[in-house]
């Protein structure tokens, strides 16, 4: 595809019905892609010392989607009510349409901007405390979520779900996991535990892909599954969805639904979508800012929550035309990224003696491989530790789980490192870990000698 230069930002087209409507193009128009020069370019502004193997905690912008980021904000501080009163609705309707065209929803209205999946998740579990307080829920009333669920999201709904009454139940995963199957067969035990008593499962808070360990989730069966049982209501927490795995609204069949754009679909931090499916539901959801446009609908309500930089969310159009500079545009990246993170892991795990986390078709663009046992990683404290030394003494910045070994286990995995692949990786970047690990082993370096 042509070099960014010749790339305009698309405004939108004004509809009889007043609405703006956005031509997503599926694929590019021109006939040459991105070359591998263009990439290291684009990214150029990384820090070539160290092997980046953690896309998944920030993700990364291209130097072009910074430089349209840049043109919003001196548009804004030029002249701010012009902007405000011109631009900015405008701005963000064009970014929803984009959003909604990308995944497959109905209408651009289920499509609200907010700043990052956790505050996407106080917006539903603020409606659920509500439920509670206003006595639409019953206390004892119960709400579902993985064991593996991000940790900001297990607090808010310690905040706003324990707090108003209602009761959690945690779906047990196992780790390794080996199949689909294992998590369907836990979340209905789960469930069957939630109706216990005759209780009412409220919510279903199901991820996408998990975090820490990184495994992708059957959420299609599990939303199956939630409506056969009587589940009220179904909220997808995909932090890592968009540009990782393959997004369709009507497919999944959630109620809401939210993902970050900084992470696997290159916009600068912060921005992400909160899809809420339309239904007598989705009436009562509402920004926890509480700012001018309060009432009028949370996709409006979100779009201002006072004086700010909205930059990240207004870009979304540069970072999709970025995609589309790429040999299958969103879903050749995703399948090039799946393809090479299954390849260095397997590279990593046979070169260790260890094992990766879960079949290659259960991870997207993450993968978790095992650690020598010999390492003696023992606790959480062991992981940031040795993660730090890696970092300070090798280059290499990558995060680490600790799995708790079971009773009997002879010389158990306990350390699993997180390992994603974006654009900008090399096979050299993996090769520098697997070199680093391999050092530490014949060093018989183990993770006591990083105490104090």
């Amino acid at each position: 595809m042509a070099s960014p230069k010749n790339h305009r930002h698309h405004l939108p087209h004004p509809q009889p019905n007043g609405d703006f409507k956005t031509h997503v193009p599926k694929k590019p128009k021109v006939s040459t892609f991105i070359s591998d020069s263009e990439v290291q370019s684009e990214f150029a502004h990384h820090d070539a010392s160290v092997a980046r193997l953690n896309n998944g905690s920030f993700g990364s912008c291209p130097a072009s989607v910074m430089a349209a980021q840049q043109q919003w904000q001196l548009r804004f501080l030029r002249q701010p009510d012009s902007f405000y009163f011109n631009e900015l609705t405008k701005g963000i309707l064009e970014t929803r349409t984009v959003i909604k065209n990308l995944i497959n929803a109905e209408d651009v209205n289920e499509i609200s901007i907010v700043d990052n999946a956790t505050t996407a998740v106080a917006i539903v579990l603020q409606q659920i405390a509500w439920a509670f307080a206003e006595g639409r829920f019953q206390k004892g009333d119960v709400a579902v979520m993985l064991h593996y669920a991000y940790g900001a999201v297990k607090k808010s709904v310690e905040a706003y779900v324990t707090r108003a009454g209602g009761r959690v139940i945690e779906v047990q995963l196992p780790f390794p996991v080996s199949s689909r199957e294992e998590i369907i067969c836990e979340f209905r035990k789960a469930l069957e535990r939630g109706k216990v008593d005759g209780r009412k499962v409220r919510l279903a808070v199901i991820d996408h892909v998990t975090s820490m360990p990184s495994v992708v989730i059957p959420v299609k069966e599990l939303v199956i599954i939630c409506r056969e049982e009587g589940v009220e209501q179904v909220f997808v927490d995909a932090a890592h969805g968009i540009g990782c795995v393959d997004l369709d609204m009507r497919e999944i069949g959630a109620d809401f639904y939210t993902s970050n754009l900084h992470k696997w679909f290159f916009c600068p931090p912060s921005v992400a979508f909160l899809y809420c499916k339309k239904s007598p539901k989705s009436l009562d959801m509402h920004h926890p800012v509480v700012s001018h446009e309060y009432g009028n609908g949370l996709a409006i309500e979100s779009a201002w929550i006072g004086t700010r930089d909205y930059s990240a969310q207004l870009v979304v159009p540069s970072a999709l035309e970025f995609v589309n500079r790429f040999e299958g545009s969103i879903d050749g990246i995703k399948k090039r990224n799946h393809e090479a993170v299954v390849r260095m892991g397997e590279m990593l795990a046979k070169a260790w003696g260890t094992n990766l986390g879960c079949p290659p078709d259960m991870c997207g663009s993450m993968i978790m491989v095992g650690l020598p046992a010999c390492l003696e990683i023992s606790s959480d404290a062991d992981t940031l530790k040795l993660r730090a030394h890696l970092r300070e003494s090798f280059g290499v910045e990558v995060p680490i789980y600790f799995r708790s070994p079971k009773e009997g286990e002879v010389c158990p995995i306990t350390g699993y490192a997180r390992i994603s692949h974006q654009v900008y990786n090399k096979e050299e970047d993996y090769y520098k870990f697997r070199d680093a690990i391999n050092k530490l082993v014949d060093s018989k370096f183990t993770c006591k000698l990083l105490h104090d």
